[in-house]
């Protein structure tokens, strides 16, 4: 019969085979009683390594465009920190603001002077709540790169790796609505969404190349319906309000051990709690009703980390003075309602009661058309307020598309406001910018012009959009 099995005098060829074979291969490799080439040995000694954490990376390589010394006289200045100037002066020079003032501030001689009489002056608009690159036009399937809902935690996927800097959206943004700089966020299916990329609004071929130098990252989360839908629907946790708050928890407590370990194995994902609980990156978190935010907030109070602004915030009004007292901004529309459950006790007095109450109001587009409109926006909630009997002056509710926005984002102290010494972020409006008639006539983002309504070759345009109808267009 056939046998299974080699017989012995077959293993012993094949040992003595395999024997040979391995001493050959010393001879060659560097084994042992073998010598080993100089190469060789420099292959076996390499160190192999990723950057750092901490050390910088996917750094920003963004630089302003050429500008030249203009001053702006005549006009109506609102300098972003509820001050207004009639006939007021804006210099600027060197990409950064060299005076603001009254009609008497020197100019010098040699500078371009452009008349502002019957115009009106402001910081650049700022949009704290975007998803332009993210999702970007055509709002194709191709295109949906904003949620990373594979995972009720993901805060290791970072939003500018997402980026498309040629999304027409961008320029229509600078166009339309004079937006200078705009925080890019993650979508809200998760808890913890991922980071925050803070851009100038400048035509780039590289996210890098519009990455705003030295801005903080933010970490975007989000709590109520949208993290319960998407989990809950799959039959996992969480799937209730309380399984959010345990998801979190949770997920905060091994980011603690991990921040206290002496030597973990890096992990991206903690990587960017820990620079959460170190006060690095700030949190930006989706919420709607007011019972949450409070819940939020105890939490962070346990885990040892700020809440920065919560987003969208239809239910604010409640809760004016908790904001306030813990410096939490609210991030909020001025009068969108109703779309789900969480935003059903939504109502256009938000920004008015909260303003009243001393709290931070932003308000925000989270929406490729908004975006365009901050401005009219921002003066449909002032309406509201005057409606109730809350009359807030125009130079206040400029301080909620400006300042206010770059507070919360953590940049105040280099734009958000007309100031000596602060990025030249300027837009020269052509009327009232809290009227619906008027709109951005020059935009200029650190001293340079990149935008210019009178001139058609200062229109940027998509390079994705060019040879297609519509190229451009300023709605």
């Amino acid at each position: 019969m056939p046998t299974h099995h080699p017989p012995r005098a077959r293993i012993a060829a094949l040992a003595t085979l395999a024997s040979a074979l391995a001493l050959a291969g010393c001879a060659t490799t560097g084994g042992s009683g073998g010598t080993a080439s100089a190469s060789d040995a420099k292959a076996e000694a390499k160190q192999f390594a990723a950057t750092p954490p901490g050390e910088p990376v996917y750094p920003s390589t963004y630089k302003p465009y050429p500008g030249r010394p203009t001053a702006l006289k005549g006009a109506t200045v609102y300098d972003g920190r509820g001050g207004v100037i009639e006939n007021g002066v804006v210099f600027m020079s060197g990409g950064k603001i060299t005076a603001v003032g009254g009609p008497d501030t020197p100019i010098p001689a040699d500078v371009m002077v452009l008349d502002g009489r019957g115009k009106f002056v402001t910081p650049g608009i700022i949009d704290i709540h975007s998803h332009l690159g993210d999702y970007p036009s055509p709002g194709v399937e191709a295109h949906s790169d904003g949620n990373e809902a594979t995972s009720p935690t993901t805060p290791e996927v970072w939003a500018e790796h997402s980026v498309w800097p040629q999304d027409p959206g961008f320029s229509r943004a600078l166009a339309n609505g004079g937006i200078t700089s705009l925080q890019i966020l993650p979508g809200s299916a998760n808890l913890m969404g991922g980071r925050s990329v803070i851009l100038k609004n400048v035509p780039s071929r590289t996210t890098q190349g519009m990455k705003f130098p030295g801005a903080p990252y933010g970490l975007k989360m989000a709590c109520g319906e949208n993290p319960k839908r998407v989990y809950g629907s799959r039959g996992r946790m969480p799937s209730t309000r309380m399984g959010n708050i345990a998801v979190d928890r949770q997920t905060w407590l091994d980011a603690i051990d991990y921040a206290n370990a002496k030597n973990p194995k890096r992990d991206l994902a903690k990587e960017t709690l820990v620079g959460v609980l170190k006060g690095d990156i700030l949190v930006q978190n989706h919420c709607y009703r007011a019972d949450e935010m409070a819940l939020v907030l105890d939490m962070a109070k346990e885990m040892g980390y700020k809440v920065t602004a919560f987003h969208h915030a239809v239910e604010a009004y409640k809760i004016g003075d908790l904001l306030r007292e813990n410096d939490v901004c609210a991030a909020i529309w001025a009068d969108w309602y109703g779309f789900k459950m969480e935003s059903y006790d939504a109502i256009m007095e938000n920004a008015a009661y909260l303003q009243r109450e001393g709290a931070c109001v932003v308000i925000h587009s989270d929406d490729q058309n908004d975006i365009q409109r901050l401005n009219q926006e921002a003066a449909k909630a002032q309406a509201a307020g005057r409606r109730v009997g809350i009359d807030i002056p125009d130079a206040e509710v400029i301080e909620w598309i400006t300042y206010n926005a770059a507070k919360a984002m953590g940049i105040a102290a280099m734009t958000g406001s007309l100031e000596a010494g602060k990025m030249a972020d300027v837009v020269l409006w052509n009327g009232d910018p809290l009227s619906v008639y008027s709109r951005p006539e020059k935009v200029w983002i650190d001293g340079a012009l990149m935008f210019d309504a009178m001139d058609p070759k200062r229109r940027p345009v998509s390079d994705f959009e060019l040879g297609q109808p519509g190229e451009g267009d300023v709605k």
